[in-house]
């Protein structure tokens, strides 16, 4: 029976050292509070660091700690060093990923020290997950600190249901392409069967960056990878709504907390809730409601700002700077405007309880929250909900994720302090009948999308992403007849293998003249070119120069220009049909004119045929002009035996009476072959599947529309085969 398995940073319960004594208390965060009733009931388990270095406890205590979480908690705990915790979490973490993906790439640091650490310890999460995963499970990985991590485990246990959750936001790709380890970044996440963010926007982020830098192209935000789909989509994370609604008892909240409520009885007020970070636009807020009092000079003394900042980092430069900035304003703000009667901030350095924090919602008639970047913010869901009267009111900016659920808010701009301050006024003079109908809308999309709704919600569209996809692979996957065909090949006496050479023997490179074969291809069909019941065919769509070239050594087939040219071993080319090249010139003047404008697209001009690259250009211009180029092309197409053939990122004029399948056709007539095998990559090479018996055992590389009767995740899985089928026959050749 398959289980779920919860995998984040930090455990919903934290370990900690006092007086020699081990202790444990609940985590704070809101990852850790969303989740932990829902991990409770689900009985899940749940990995992560339990909050202290290895160095602060001794192996007995290690134990003890394990034993109670596991016991008590149902938590398997991550232990790391004091060092693993600088580098991999205050370095790579919160000096790396943390700003740039808050748009703050002037604050970001590149060190290869810390990009390391990040690597090792998303190992060393894999290595303490691996021993609890089982057949089928489910593992649900949460956020930045962890994105090389679905990767790992899909590789090692590629039957497991993977999702991943990102709780901050996905920047544009143009900020994230900045990234030194981008590539790795998005590998690690394609691991992942299903990829959840908070918004539709960091959803089209991520799949543009998966575009650009990968040349993944999506379809209803599904990704074709490898030998699998990944699902990319929006999960807007939701509170426990249940939890803010209802009544707390008025002891349950810290003194301080009725104080401030008592303090301000007569006074319209205004809260925010914060972390300390640079990413909340704290300073920003305050100089905005300085603007609003100077501004509105009516709600002087009338008014109080309660402004809660809980400590965070505080050892950091950047963040200790940030305290002494917002310090600093609250004092020229209070010493500006305020009277001996009246102090128009009230700045509180400190964390609250939850329950002291519900307890001053309730009593706070205007939320402000404007953050400059933020992944969600549930504060003010958290707001809203506690706000059973539905009198309150958030101002929010448009930046912080959840605007975009919460449409009837103040929505502003945080980086306008006229905005925020106008957003303030109309929040404060709301109608009171206004409030409650705006309210009971955003109530009512709370209630209903909840936390457990919203992992109920993300785990069901992970199970509902998995079994499409297997049911559509599964079908044509060569791992369940892999034997079968090993053996077919064994005991066969008479074997033709067609082999496509770019995107199926070697990797796409930017240019097409960089795809040399390397030194272990050469090997592998040298091989199998010295098996005698081998008739090994290269058949590809380049230039016969480049392939006789490259394999002159070898005594392969070749067929080139997609079937116009055939070459036996040790002979000369033989021109399989007639053709001219009258067609030509208005045809490569159109490829001129769209590789002009089109940066990074090249023409390669081969005998018979002009094909048209784009592999380097921007994919947003391409998915604009493609289709333009494309009918461009046929429109000026005079000649009824010439054609258009789009290829992977390749457009190629050239006459339709040649193509791969009329190649082979040379090979496989009136010949008893007991083995034929053909592989390739792109639209050409469907041809070819087609043109072959029904026994053939046709492969093709990469997911999609096939005529092939099996799916290879990569050409380097082909290599794989390849090396199968060689040491095959260097067995057969010892016998």
């Amino acid at each position: 029976m398959s289980k779920l398995i919860l995998i984040s940073n930090r455990l919903p319960t934290t370990a900690q050292k006092i007086n020699g004594f081990l202790t444990y208390q609940k985590s704070i965060g809101g990852l850790a509070t969303g989740l932990k009733n829902y991990h409770a009931q689900t009985d899940s388990i749940w990995v992560g660091w339990p909050g202290i270095a290895d160095e602060e406890i001794t192996p007995a205590e290690k134990k003890a700690i394990q034993n109670e979480l596991q016991n008590t908690y149902q938590c398997r705990p991550v232990f790391l060093t004091e060092k693993e915790i600088d580098r991999y979490y205050n370095g790579f973490c919160n000096e790396t990923i943390w700003p740039l993906f808050h748009y703050f790439a002037g604050k970001t640091k590149y060190d290869i020290e810390t990009w390391e650490a990040y690597r090792q310890v998303n190992e060393k999460f894999f290595k303490t997950v691996a021993t609890v995963i089982g057949e089928n499970d489910i593992i649900w990985v949460h956020d930045y600190q962890l994105m090389l991590l679905p990767k790992m485990i899909k590789e090692q246990f590629p039957d497991t249901q993977v999702g991943f959750f990102l709780h901050i936001p996905f920047p544009s790709s143009e900020i994230f392409r900045l990234l030194i380890w981008r590539e790795e970044i998005l590998r690690g996440l394609l691991g992942a069967d299903l990829i959840g963010f908070h918004t539709f926007e960091y959803t089209r982020h991520f799949l543009s960056s998966t575009r650009h830098l990968l040349g993944l192209e999506n379809t209803m935000n599904r990704i074709s990878y490898e030998d699998r789909y990944v699902q990319a989509d929006a999960f807007p994370m939701g509170i426990d709504y249940q939890f803010f609604t209802q009544k707390h008892e008025d002891n349950s909240f810290q003194e301080e907390a009725r104080e401030i409520i008592e303090k301000t009885k007569d006074m319209k007020i205004i809260l925010s809730v914060d972390r300390l970070d640079y990413t909340k636009g704290i300073p920003e807020r305050l100089k905005a409601f300085g603007r609003f009092l100077t501004h509105y000079p009516e709600y002087r003394e009338k008014v109080r700002f309660n402004l809660i900042v809980a400590p965070s980092r505080v050892e950091v430069d950047i963040y200790d700077d940030l305290r002494k900035e917002i310090t600093e304003l609250v004092s020229s703000i209070n010493g500006n405007f305020g009277t001996f009667t009246w102090m128009p901030v009230w700045f509180f350095f400190r964390s609250f309880s939850q329950e002291s924090l519900i307890a001053l919602y309730r009593h706070s008639d205007v939320l402000l929250v404007t953050p400059l970047r933020d992944g969600m913010n549930l504060v003010c869901k958290e707001y809203i909900a506690a706000r059973t009267d539905y009198e309150g009111m958030v101002v929010i900016s448009e930046t912080a994720g959840a605007a975009s659920e919460l449409g009837e808010a103040v929505i502003v701009n945080a980086n306008d302090y006229n905005a925020i301050a106008s957003g303030l006024k109309t929040a404060l003079d709301m109608p009171r009948e206004e409030k409650i109908a705006r309210n009971k809308m955003m109530h009512r999309r709370l209630r209903r999308y909840n936390v457990d709704f919203w992992a109920s919600e993300f785990l069901h569209a992970l199970q509902r992403t998995v079994s499409e996809s297997k049911q559509t692979i599964m079908q044509r996957s060569i791992e369940k007849d892999s034997h079968l065909i090993e053996n077919a090949y064994q005991n066969a006496n008479k074997r033709v293998l067609f082999l496509d050479y770019d995107g199926t023997l070697v990797g796409f490179c930017p240019q097409p003249d960089q795809a040399r074969p390397d030194e272990e291809l050469i090997q592998l069909l040298e091989v199998l070119v010295n098996d005698p019941r081998n008739t090994v065919v290269i058949i590809s769509g380049r230039e016969r120069y480049d392939l006789e070239e490259w394999f002159q050594n070898l005594n392969l087939y070749i067929i080139a220009s997609h079937g116009l040219w055939l070459r036996y071993p040790g002979q000369e080319w033989i021109m399989t049909t007639s053709l001219d090249n009258d067609w030509k010139d208005p045809i490569r003047h159109i490829m001129e004119l769209y590789t002009d404008r089109i940066p990074g697209s090249l023409i390669e001009e081969k005998d018979y045929s002009l094909a048209w690259h784009y592999r380097q250009s921007d994919p947003d211009m391409i998915a604009v002009k493609l289709s333009e180029v494309r009918e461009t092309l046929r429109s000026i197409i005079q000649s009824e035996t010439l054609g258009l053939q789009e290829g992977n990122k390749v457009l190629e004029v050239k006459d339709n009476r040649v193509n791969k399948g009329f190649g082979a056709a040379a090979f496989t007539q009136n010949q008893d072959y007991d083995f034929i095998f053909a592989v390739g990559d792109d639209y050409t090479d469907e041809d070819l599947f087609s043109s072959l018996p029904q026994d053939a055992y046709t492969v093709k590389i990469g997911l999609g529309n096939t005529n092939a009767a099996y799916f290879l995740k990569s050409w380097q899985s082909m290599r794989l085969l390849l090396k199968k089928f060689a040491d095959i026959s260097n067995h057969l050749k010892k016998e």
